[in-house]
């Protein structure tokens, strides 16, 4: 009876396979997406003009470029995970006035079309703005610096910090908190000690997210802050003057950077045990 029993639990649970009709369908559609999104790179190579990749990537404007959007994407997350993290905390551990208004503020820079991003911060950090107008006066401007494409890039990206970072902490067992705190645990410990470690794999998550969003932005910082080229403001630059055959070698810089923040994935997964995900 019991060997019956277990035999009819093995075979509810075993998974059906699909039939070949269906299985031939979902096939057909998922390779149907992935040519779709790998056939522009593929042809890429074949439409590059290989001799003049060298002149084009090591061009000083573009190397300029490229300095300057991994410095200030690198600069934003560090401020993004500075305090973001500590938001995404509080959202998920404490219900205060306001929380649910807070959330949608929080959501609302992904809907925002970027040139929009771009014209709101211009006009509170422009040398007009109620912020960036006693600062300019002070010979401190915003705009058209490297500052505010810092700040371009932390309006467009810090949700992906802050949801990723609240996602995580919302997934620890309260239960793992309230033990710390019975062996004398401050709030302040238990943040550092206990849920920040084990939320760790989702705010790197975030954290990653967030630095690629913030390298390929360009319509919040064309607006904000024209000057000094970004990488993707000056691949612009470049279309709009030179056209796209001459402008095509810089996208092997987005290439080998996407190429490397994978590879700095993989590291990851094995590092923190598969745990991070994008």
């Amino acid at each position: 009876m019991q060997q019956a029993a277990s035999g009819n639990v093995r075979m509810a649970t075993r998974p059906r396979h699909p039939r070949a009709g269906w299985g031939i369908a979902l096939w057909f559609l998922g390779i149907c997406l992935l040519i779709y999104l790998a056939g522009p790179l593929i042809y890429f190579f074949f439409v590059l003009q290989w001799p003049i990749v060298p002149s084009a990537l090591s061009d000083p404007e573009a190397l300029q470029a490229l300095s300057t959007s991994l410095i200030s994407a690198t600069t934003a997350t560090i401020l993004m995970g500075l305090f973001g993290i500590p938001l995404g905390y509080l959202l998920a551990r404490y219900n205060f006035p306001g929380r649910s208004l807070l959330n949608i503020a929080v959501y609302l820079p992904l809907v925002f079309p970027p040139v929009v991003s771009g014209i709101l911060l211009l006009v509170l950090y422009g040398p007009y703005g109620l912020i960036g107008g006693p600062l300019t006066a002070a010979g401190l401007e915003l705009d058209d610096t490297t500052v505010g494409i810092i700040l371009a890039q932390i309006f467009v990206a810090a949700p992906f910090v802050i949801v990723s970072a609240r996602s995580a902490f919302e997934a620890i067992d309260p239960k793992l908190e309230q033990v710390a705190a019975t062996l004398g645990k401050g709030r302040w410990s238990l943040f550092w000690q206990v849920s920040l470690p084990l939320a760790r794999s989702g705010i790197i998550s975030g954290l990653i997210l967030a630095w690629m969003r913030a390298l390929g932005e360009f319509g919040a910082t064309v607006v904000m802050a024209y000057h000094p080229y970004t990488l993707p403001v000056y691949t612009y630059v470049q279309l709009t003057g030179i056209g796209v055959p001459q402008t095509l070698p810089l996208a092997l810089y987005a290439l080998v950077i996407s190429a490397s923040v994978i590879g700095l994935i993989f590291v990851l997964q094995r590092v923190l045990g598969g745990r991070v995900w994008l």
